[in-house]
């Protein structure tokens, strides 16, 4: 059964949403990259002192990794209630979650204060953060591809994606600014908190925006359609938004989780293990390791809406294999760039690997949407995208913190990184190309009415394309 597509929306309108997206992913994205580094920088002394300054760096990392293991659950309920209840009330809901517990983190005693209590609060909090996030991504991406249409939906969507280098930049252009003005004991101190306290500045401004904009019309036409069979015909008992996606989508479901596998590992073995590796291993000083990162998010923010672009033209398939099979090949060059411990090799290795995630993480978003009919679209982009993390980015800078101390090299970590390419590529190159799919047309098992037998049959070839 064909769908009648909701009015396009007018420029204002969209850029309007596209602005609301990429300010409140950017201040989301801040929140959860700055804890990832202020574990590497200055967790392992504040929260877990006593240790082995490497054996800490993993003691951090590991409450690191618990913000991913929330994700999921945040995922699974985001979900559920943005596929009934719509995208905008969702997004300030996981804004207000993030901002709150980052800010929180900003005031939290040390364990010089209050012993082990510390680190539990600090997972605590850490745990609020990923709940929030898992619930973010979902809503901010598919509030701009369903306002949007099929033609330049890949360059649209792209914007909340560049929230994550924006956030990357943000948090990393703070704190290397404070690690330039600073002593480092005046930093570790005091001066680390500044960044999280911040949070509470820019969450205002990002409510302020979010607030304006209005809900997914695409969501609306499907939220009415339901109502009106409700009121006509006699319900059928709805499944859960989860229990709908593993019946409709499973294979979708699977092939967004190996999508993210290069993906994920690759940005926060870039981004994250890199503050480690660069002043641990080489080293460098945490300046400078900071320095190369704020330039290369620079580069990688600027990057981003090109490659979707590029997937709005040649289709999100090839534009996202192109990326892991770059991040793959450029494993080993980039450590060793790195071990020569000159800056310029240092930012030329985070700048091209970063590069290379920008086209998987580009057509990412309008990727996932396509993949998922409206009623159950914020469950399963959510569940594809944050189930995977639990496996990918969670344990990325642990594992690659582990390897080195196990292995003192950095060859193992290459051939993890390559692993992960080779998943991602797999799963990519099995997965149907999405770039036409028009996202108000129905699956007939979730939001059309009932058909003959007949015509279900003869129609469905070409409403199962959401």
């Amino acid at each position: 059964m064909a769908a009648t597509a909701p009015a396009p929306p007018n420029s204002s309108s969209l850029k309007r949403v596209v602005a609301a997206s990429l300010i409140g992913t950017t201040i989301e994205w801040y929140d959860f990259f700055l804890y990832g580094a202020a574990a590497a920088l200055v967790f392992n002394q504040l929260f877990f002192p006593g240790s082995d300054p490497l054996v800490g760096t993993l003691l951090a990392f590991v409450t690191y990794a618990v913000g991913f293991a929330a994700r999921p659950v945040g995922a699974l309920v985001f979900g559920h209630y943005g596929d009934k209840l719509g995208r905008k009330k969702l997004l300030v809901l996981s804004l207000l979650l993030m901002g709150g517990s980052t800010f929180a983190i900003g005031l939290l005693p040390t364990h010089a204060t209050i012993g082990t209590a510390a680190p539990l609060l600090l997972t605590v909090l850490r745990l609020v953060q990923g709940f929030a996030l898992g619930g973010e991504w979902g809503g901010a991406v598919l509030l701009v591809s369903e306002h949007g249409d099929a033609e330049r939906r890949g360059f649209w969507a792209s914007w909340p994606q560049t929230g994550a280098p924006a956030g990357q930049l943000i948090a990393t252009g703070v704190l290397a600014l404070l690690t330039g003005l600073l002593s480092d004991a005046a930093f570790v101190s005091w001066g680390w908190r500044v960044p999280f306290l911040l949070s509470g500045v820019l969450v205002g401004i990002g409510l302020w925006v979010r607030l304006a904009v209005d809900e997914s019309p695409v969501f609306q036409q499907a939220l009415k359609r339901a109502e009106t069979r409700k009121a006509t015909e006699k319900p059928a008992a709805e499944s859960m938004p989860l229990i709908a996606v593993l019946r409709h989508h499973w294979r979708d479901v699977l092939i967004a989780m190996g999508s993210r596998m290069a993906e994920n590992i690759s940005y926060y073995v870039i981004t994250a293990f890199i503050l480690v590796y660069a002043t641990s291993e080489v080293e460098l000083s945490k300046q400078t390791a900071l320095n190369a990162v704020l330039i290369a998010s620079a580069v990688h923010f600027a990057t981003i809406p090109v490659w979707g672009a590029l997937s709005d033209r040649f289709g999100r398939r090839p534009v996202y294999l192109l990326g892991a099979a770059g991040v793959g090949l450029w494993a080993f060059p980039f450590f060793a760039l790195i071990d020569t411990g000159s800056f310029g090799s240092l930012l030329l290795a985070v700048t091209v690997g970063l590069v290379f995630h920008g086209a998987m993480y580009a057509p990412q978003a309008a990727f996932f949407a396509e993949m998922f009919a409206t009623r159950m679209r914020y469950s399963g982009a959510s569940i594809g995208a944050q189930f995977s993390s639990v496996l990918a980015g969670a344990p990325a800078p642990l594992i690659a913190t582990a390897l080195l101390n196990d292995y003192g090299s950095s060859t193992p970590i290459a051939l993890y990184v390559i692993a992960a390419a080779l998943i991602t590529l797999l799963a990519v190159w099995i997965a149907k190309e999405t770039r036409h799919r028009d996202l108000a047309e129905l699956d007939p098992e979730d939001d059309a009415p009932a058909e003959p037998a007949g015509a279900a049959a003869a129609s469905g070839a070409t409403a199962r394309t959401v």
